[in-house]
Order: structure tokens, then C-alpha cells, then sequence
């Protein structure tokens, strides 16, 4: 590992930051019973591989931080059914399977620090048994007997694929745009955030300001939490992050702290920028010289100020709520998202 990962010191959660995903947890726990038994009932298949590959990945550490946010919603807005129950499990099931459909695309080694399916059962399994569970999930979200949530659930699974390939027609390309990156991180990870609290609120009946508050709040959660993973991927220490250092540089992807770097930088430090990251010639070495250029020009605490940004605009998002347990939790967790460094 990299001797000179930096350390963002002044972001590292508090104790009661970090209490707050226990918090979430204990708030859904009855319901995430529930989801996780309808998580196993539904992956479940006779060909033995779909379940095996699959548990690999779900059982693996997640903290279901997304279905949690769907019950969490749920409450907030008092529904009295059962149906948040199968769209939570759809919602872990789309991410599953993105999550799956990543791995063959990225490339990684590690994924929640345990050696990723695809290096296991190979990469055409992988691709199918990510198609299987998008398929549970349509499953799940038909039974809500919802078309608004067929609606959302479908044209998000959609908006992900595109944010997917959007981000591979950028990637290696310097001249890519803070708007452009802002558009990828919003349609591979915030979309879904967003949708996962918005159809709680469209099971409840809730009205278009309901909704509309729930999908901010998700949507905005979700570029936070994006821009933090992307920090972290050159602040992180690969115990506390359950994924290799450096994996994005290795990867030429292009995220914020490389385009903030980028755009400050020399014309030596761009020559070495279009080397590494654009060319993809790295020698030893070069990671570390990364990492040091990012301390130099500040872009990681930038990365984080942004999330700060985008974390106080979903916290305000909740407003049109009324003060209760899941209201503080879904508050909480805002900041655990921006403070974590796991």
C-alpha cells in the first residue's frame, strides 16, 4: 500500500455520527427481517450457481443502506402496508446487480473487501446473475400493483445503465466537466437513492410534495455519498474501505479530485495527468505522485466540501416533515454518509 495516503483528519465521523447508521438500523429492524427473508426467497433459484454468486455479493458486509432508506421513508410518511417491504427488496436487488454488472466492467480485485464474483465464477456468470436479479426486482415491483412505482423503479434501472456507459464514453478524458462528472455520479448512484425513497412515499398516497421532497432528499444523499467514495478512493486505507487504494487511478476513471488537480495544476503536473490517467502508462510510483498532487491542490477537502454542500440541500429537503424518530434518523445518516471513512 501507498505510504502517502492521505488522511482527511478533520472529516473522520464522530462517535455520534457514526451511531448513526446503528440508529437506521434499529429504526427498520423489524421490517429489514423481513427484507432479507425476501431477499433469500427471491434469489433463490434450482440452478445452484444463481444463489451462490449471488449470496457472495449480499451477504458480503453491505450495510443495505439503500432498502433501509426505503423503510426509513416509509415511516416517515406512516405508511400502514406491507408493500415497502418487496420495493426495499427491489431496491437491493437493482444495486446487487449493478454492483455485479460493475465488477466485470471495472475490473476490481477487491469489492467489500472479499475477492469480487467475477473473479470466482467468471465474468459471463457474474453479467447473468445480475440479470437475474434485475429481473426479481421487476418481479418485486409489479406486485406492488403500482404502476407509479413500475414507472420509477423501471426508468431508474435505466438511468443507471446510462450513467454506467456515460461514465465509460468519459473515462481517461481530462477534458471532462465538473457538470458532466455531476451528471454521471447522478445517474449511477443518486437515481437510485432518490427512487428508494420516493415510492414509500407513492405506496402512501403522499402527495406530489411528499414525493417530490423524498426523491431531493435521496437524490442529493446520493451525489454526497458518490463524492465521498471518490475521495476516499485516494484517502481511504484498503482495511477501513473494503477495496483497493487507488483503484479509480489504476482505472483512468475520471472523478472530481482529478479534475480539480487537473485544472489547477502545471503544465508538468498536466503531462503527467494525461500520462497516467489519459494514456494509461503508470509506473511504480505514480499513484504516490497522484496522491501527492491532490494533497498540493486541495481537491480531496473540495471533494468533501461539495458533499457538505449537497448533504445540508437533502437535509433540507425533509422540512415539509414533522419532527420524529425517522425523520432524526434520515437527518443522521446524512452525515454519516459525509463523515464515514469506511
Amino acid at each position: 500500500m501507498s505510504s502517502n495516503v492521505v488522511s482527511i483528519e478533520d472529516h473522520k465521523s464522530t462517535k455520534a455520527e457514526a451511531s448513526a447508521i446503528e440508529e437506521m438500523q434499529s429504526l427498520t429492524k423489524r421490517d429489514m427481517a423481513l427484507v432479507n427473508d425476501t431477499i433469500t426467497k427471491r434469489m433463490d433459484s434450482p440452478v445452484v450457481m444463481i444463489p451462490e454468486l449471488a449470496g457472495h455479493l449480499i451477504a458480503s458486509g453491505g450495510k443495505r443502506l439503500r432498502p433501509m432508506l426505503t423503510l426509513a421513508s416509509a415511516q416517515l410518511v406512516g405508511y400502514q402496508g406491507d408493500k415497502h417491504i418487496g420495493l426495499a427488496t427491489a431496491v437491493e436487488f437493482i444495486h446487487t446487480a449493478t454492483l455485479l454488472h460493475d465488477d466485470v466492467v471495472d475490473g476490481s480485485k477487491l469489492r467489500r473487501g472479499k475477492k469480487p464474483a467475477n473473479l470466482i465464477w467468471g465474468n459471463q456468470a457474474t453479467v447473468l446473475v445480475g440479470d437475474f436479479l434485475f429481473s426479481r426486482a421487476f418481479e418485486l415491483m409489479v406486485e406492488s400493483d403500482s404502476l407509479r412505482v413500475l414507472g420509477i423503479l423501471s426508468n431508474t434501472s435505466a438511468v443507471i445503465t446510462e450513467g454506467e456507459v456515460l461514465q465509460l464514453t468519459v473515462a481517461s478524458d481530462l477534458s471532462t466537466t465538473e457538470d458532466t462528472y455531476l451528471q454521471v455520479i447522478t445517474a449511477k448512484t443518486a437515481v437510485l437513492f432518490a427512487a428508494a425513497c420516493e415510492v414509500s412515499g407513492v405506496i402512501s398516497d403522499g402527495s406530489k410534495e411528499v414525493t417530490d421532497a423524498l426523491h431531493a432528499y435521496g437524490k442529493y444523499l446520493g451525489i454526497a455519498f458518490q463524492l465521498i467514495d471518490d475521495a476516499m478512493d485516494y484517502s481511504a486505507h484498503r482495511s477501513t474501505m473494503g477495496k483497493d487504494v487507488g483503484d479509480d487511478f489504476r482505472e483512468g476513471k475520471i472523478t472530481l479530485p482529478i479534475i480539480l488537480a487537473y485544472r489547477r495544476g502545471s503544465d508538468d503536473e498536466r503531462l503527467f495527468w494525461k500520462r497516467t490517467i489519459n494514456k494509461l502508462k503508470q509506473r511504480d510510483g505514480d499513484l504516490d505522485q497522484a496522491i501527492s498532487l491532490l494533497a498540493k491542490h486541495n481537491t480531496l477537502e473540495d471533494t468533501v466540501e461539495r458533499a457538505r454542500h449537497y448533504g445540508a440541500m437533502s437535509k433540507d429537503a425533509l422540512a415539509i416533515f414533522p419532527d420524529c424518530p425517522a425523520k432524526k434518523s434520515m437527518m443522521d445518516i446524512v452525515d454519516f454518509c459525509i463523515t464515514r471513512t469506511f
